[in-house]
């Protein structure tokens, strides 16, 4: 499977002063799949939705990173950009 990089990383905290960087669609869905604080909310559900149907070929990677970015920002998470 394609991994679908983004055009750029993303870099966020997920930690005091701990910070993880996602470069492809594939890494953020295992990100929100498997290690996400919580699961719910309406950015998480709509990035894990746009992750897949990256991955899938339906729309592309930079929406997914959009939404991504969308769901650390309503997880409380800093996005360095």
């Amino acid at each position: 499977m394609d991994p679908k990089p983004f055009s750029s990383p993303v870099r966020f905290e997920t930690g005091i002063g701990q910070f993880r960087i996602v470069a492809t669609t594939q890494e953020a869905a295992r990100v929100l799949l498997m290690n996400w604080p919580f699961d719910e909310g309406e950015a998480y559900f709509a990035a894990r939705q746009a992750c897949l149907d990256a991955l899938e070929g339906e729309i592309p990677a930079e929406m997914a990173r959009a939404a991504f970015v969308e769901a650390c920002d309503e997880a409380g998470m800093y996005v360095m950009q």
